[in-house]
């Protein structure tokens, strides 16, 4: 049973940077695709970004493009999310999660159903 859970959450102000990790036991994480995902208040979780359990292949919402960049060391068994010029917008509880993909080393989703285990969250707040 693979277990996530994340770290680096934290209140930060408009403009500034924070860098998540997840830190997984229980399994290895190279037959996994990676997500981080986000949950605000009244809104449906949604897919910030993800990537392919090789590395190769990154997704990015459209709001955070050139702001957040994912990366995963696989023999560190974690992953990491790298957020810059953060806005009050993003401010909500981050989720890591691994969805299995075995061999399709260039394949993940971006749907929450897709993915098998969640961490607990952690807690990004965004405020002046």
């Amino acid at each position: 049973q693979l277990q996530l859970v994340e770290s680096g959450g934290g209140l930060v102000r408009p403009g500034g940077g924070l860098k998540l990790s997840c830190a997984a036991s229980g399994g290895t994480l190279d037959i996994y695709a990676m997500g981080w995902f986000r949950q605000a208040p009244g809104k449906e979780r949604e897919a910030v970004s993800c990537i392919s359990s090789k590395g190769g292949d990154t997704y990015y919402l459209d709001s955070v493009k050139e702001r957040f960049t994912i990366s995963r060391d696989n023999a560190k068994n974690t992953v990491y999310l790298q957020m810059d010029s953060l806005e009050p917008e993003d401010t909500a509880i981050y989720y890591c999660a691994a969805e299995w993909v075995g061999l399709n080393r260039n394949y993940f989703s971006t749907h929450p159903r897709e993915y098998n285990y969640w961490g607990q969250g952690t807690q990004v707040t965004v405020s002046s």
